[in-house]
């Protein structure tokens, strides 16, 4: 991973009760670095975290590019962030199971806990979700807050650069995990970030044969490297397709795991996956797609299930059980780190693909 020297301790840059802080100042591209932003005060039930590393997210990139759905769902005015790692600083009044000084991460869907989703074991897809980062304050900054029913302590024996990833990482677990890959084939369509961290944990998971598509050769290869038998250029047209299928039994992939979004190879992937075959998609499309459901679902019987985020708290105990293993690969998929200051040099880093995983340091 590439690191670069840390920058002078930050108590020389602010002012006491104020913090450093990525900010989306205005309605366009960018963030702004400001170190005059006040430190949250925990409420009775919350806990104050001091972030020492936090990751850039695919849905950092849309608000720093202030796309169309960035620009309909992010509230100008909030620090970004939802990736970190860090100690407790302060407790609440109420706080009970957290205590100062512990090492945490956070889960980001943040919810009252209330609805009927919440109650039974579906809390990241539950009715009154605020996301951090994206409808409150989040961690790109010298602290951030949290309720207590949303932290999770870090065992002592996984790294902060792991930890500061928990939540791509539970992205990719969920998607393999929903999937059932134990014994199967799959296919990954899409090996960006999270698409690499799935083929990792597909085979830790016993994925019996991977297989990945892209149109990024070095992602591709850095796939082979990580655990697919194969991985195909997408650019090449559909003969990836008929050799996939020839190499399972003539029928296709058991499992189609989709973490692009691209229009074309969710086509693509559907006409490789087998009749009867699970389809689990996390990837997001920039728009509405047009999709054969007659050919691609229906005909074919397959079962198809959205992801989104983790399963509070399911899935964190299965990362935390895969790491602990060492069976994850994932050092070459957390490529960089910066200080904070050089916020715009990670957010290039990672928006130009030198960068897979980028992280930014906000150790003193």
């Amino acid at each position: 991973m590439t690191t670069t020297p840390a920058a002078e301790p930050h108590a020389a840059r602010t002012q006491p009760g104020t913090m450093r802080g990525l900010i989306k100042h205005h309605a366009g591209e960018g963030l702004a670095y400001k170190t005059d932003r006040p430190i949250p005060e925990p409420g009775p039930r919350e806990v104050l975290i001091r972030v020492t590393k936090a990751g850039i997210c695919g849905t950092d990139r849309h608000i720093w590019q202030w796309d169309d759905w960035a620009a309909g769902r992010i509230p100008v005015g909030i620090i970004t962030g939802h990736e970190f790692v860090g100690r407790v600083e302060k407790i609440g009044s109420a706080v009970s199971g957290v205590k100062v000084g512990d090492r945490v991460s956070a889960e980001g869907h943040i919810t009252a806990g209330l609805d009927y989703l919440s109650r039974t074991g579906q809390a990241h897809i539950a009715s009154d979700v605020h996301i951090l980062g994206i409808d409150r304050d989040g961690c790109f900054a010298d602290y951030v807050c949290v309720p207590e029913t949303n932290v999770w302590p870090v065992h002592p024996k996984i790294e902060d650069k792991y930890a500061a990833a928990f939540d791509p990482l539970g992205n990719a677990v969920h998607t393999v995990m929903e999937a059932g890959v134990s014994a199967k084939s799959v296919l990954i369509s899409g090996v960006g970030i999270i698409g690499l961290m799935a083929v990792t944990v597909a085979k830790a998971a016993g994925a019996a044969r991977i297989f990945c598509t892209d149109i990024n050769p070095p992602r591709l290869e850095l796939a082979r490297k990580l655990g697919a038998v194969e991985a195909f250029d997408a650019r090449k047209g559909d003969g990836w397709i008929r050799e996939v299928r020839r190499a399972c039994r003539g029928e296709g992939v058991d499992v189609l795991l989709e973490m692009s979004g691209e229009p074309s190879a969710m086509d693509q992937g559907f006409k490789a996956l087998r009749n009867g075959g699970t389809a689990a998609l996390l990837g997001l499309p920039a728009k509405e797609v047009a999709f054969d459901f007659n050919s691609n679902i229906i005909f074919k019987g397959c079962k198809v299930l959205g992801i989104n985020g983790r399963r509070v708290w399911q899935t964190w105990y299965q990362m935390e059980e895969l790491l602990l293993s060492g069976r994850l690969e994932l050092d070459e998929v957390i490529t960089h780190e910066f200080p904070i200051e050089e916020f715009e040099t990670a957010f290039a880093t990672m928006i130009s693909g030198e960068g897979i995983k980028v992280l930014m340091s906000l150790e003193s």
